[in-house]
């Protein structure tokens, strides 16, 4: 994509069809990381073997951590890189894009190096014994000592590509990795193949990481003439406002990823206590609801770069029109799915697991969790503008008010006023009120752009 067809998709393609080739692209690599996250806990349970299942169980907390740092280098930078090339400021996206990948390499090693330094305590600390020591051990020998670094690059890459305007070529960066992973599970885990369990499914995740980064270093390299990422260390220059820039938003994103991880923790901890069917029947609820989750989540990702051009280049006008009409679009499409999971809950959990305690309990969570769908959306769409803008205090303060104000206590609320059960109904609670504190807030910043550009003199 040259200079002029930048121009072209940013300032002068029609919102609808700009929004369209932006969010789609990253909306369908949004759902085959859906499919990629159950592939390893798929193939390695096929095995019938507990423990190897527990491995891939045991070492998903380390495997999470990486998402902040892909928040951290990825979004921080994305966001700097679009508002700077609305406002023309290109060496500013070729130091900003230098910076967030350097960074990530050097956190990916960082990685490698503590967990192989801190193998034998970070191990017991992720809860291994014994028995499960070594499985967990092998996969996270692949995943972590040699992988860190390709898991968080592919991903931060990802980001840098999308913020020019190419969400095609991020979006199948990503996917060929995804996609490479769910075919070589299988043959390095089970016994027809390589029969690895736990550590075949490591290397596998490893050898996908890889492929994915190789896409995209070899686009950067086709394409060196054309693009304005750059990877060179020579741009790697201390500039203090680029990495406050990508701090003020990335630094946001990571605690949000950490805030998810942690309310994730607290939800299990209380199904834990109803039994094992319990705990079952929410993993498969959230399954479930983890596909339109992560359509809202491709939307406002998707959106981000064309938000942060028209933010940088003083275009508040068709920066509004695209929040609008992405806002429309989801909300109506959300609310659709959300009725549909809600009629046919039964039906969806049964696809999973035939067990009538599972189908009896799973229905009920799935028809609590599917409510907080419409408000959800919004309350993504905000949070993907404030980092668009770099307002990443306004993205700090909705995440701390999302997990920590409102789902963990409505949590306690829900299950004392309706032990177990209750549960499903404290996201729904909490994106209620964050739904329509979005509405306020973007309303309010709006008028205050708005206002702020019909001050400036022409």
């Amino acid at each position: 994509m040259d200079d002029s067809q930048k121009a072209e998709l940013f300032e002068r393609t029609p919102v609808s069809r700009a929004v369209m080739m932006m969010s789609i692209p990253t909306i369908i690599s949004s759902l085959v990381m859906v499919i990629y996250n159950l592939a390893d806990t798929y193939f390695v349970g096929m095995l019938g073997d507990p423990v190897q299942n527990a491995a891939v169980t045991l070492a998903a907390p380390v495997l999470l951590a990486f998402n902040a740092v892909n928040n951290l280098f990825g979004v921080g930078s994305s966001s700097l890189m679009s508002r700077a090339l609305g406002q023309k400021k290109l060496d500013v996206v070729r130091q900003g894009s230098a910076f967030g990948f350097w960074c990530a390499v050097g956190s990916g090693l960082l990685f490698s190096l503590g967990y192989t330094v801190f193998r034998v305590p970070l191990l017991a600390a992720l809860g291994a014994d014994r028995v499960t020591v070594e499985a967990t051990g092998a996969y996270l020998h692949w995943t972590v000592t040699f992988g860190a670094a390709p898991a968080i690059l592919n991903v931060v890459m990802a980001y840098l590509v999308r913020a020019e305007g190419s969400a095609l070529h991020a979006s199948v960066g990503t996917m060929s990795g995804c996609l490479l992973n769910i075919i070589l599970d299988p043959i390095f885990i089970l016994p027809q193949g390589l029969n690895m369990g736990a550590a075949g499914a490591g290397l596998a995740t490893f050898l996908s990481n890889c492929a994915a980064c190789l896409y995209f270093f070899v686009l950067l390299f086709v394409r060196r003439k054309k693009t304005f990422v750059c990877l060179s260390p020579a741009m790697l220059r201390w500039n203090r406002a680029i990495a406050a820039g990508i701090c003020a938003v990335g630094i946001p994103a990571a605690i949000q990823n950490l805030l998810n991880v942690t309310g994730m923790t607290v939800l299990n901890n209380f199904t834990s206590a109803f039994g094992a069917d319990a705990v079952a029947a929410m993993g498969i609820a959230q399954k479930i609801n983890m596909v339109p989750f992560y359509i809202a989540l491709g939307m406002s990702q998707g959106i981000m770069p064309l938000v942060s051009y028209n933010y940088g280049s003083g275009n508040i006008a068709r920066m509004k029109q695209t929040i609008l009409f992405s806002g429309k679009l989801a909300i109506s499409f959300l609310a659709l799915v959300s009725a549909g999971y809600y009629l046919g809950a039964g039906a969806l959990v049964e696809l999973f697991m035939k067990n009538e305690a599972i189908i009896a309990y799973g229905s009920r969570f799935l028809r609590g969790l599917c409510l907080a769908l419409p408000f959800l959306c919004l309350d993504f769409l905000a949070v993907g503008v404030f980092q668009a803008c770099g307002l990443g205090r306004k993205a700090l303060a909705f995440a701390i008010l999302r997990k920590i104000v409102l789902e963990i206590p409505a949590l306690y609320m829900w299950n004392a006023l309706l032990p177990l059960y209750g549960l499903a109904y404290a996201q729904p609670t909490a994106e209620l009120v964050l739904g329509a504190a979005a509405a306020v807030v973007l309303v309010r910043l709006f008028r205050k752009l708005e206002r702020e550009q019909s001050l400036t003199p022409v």
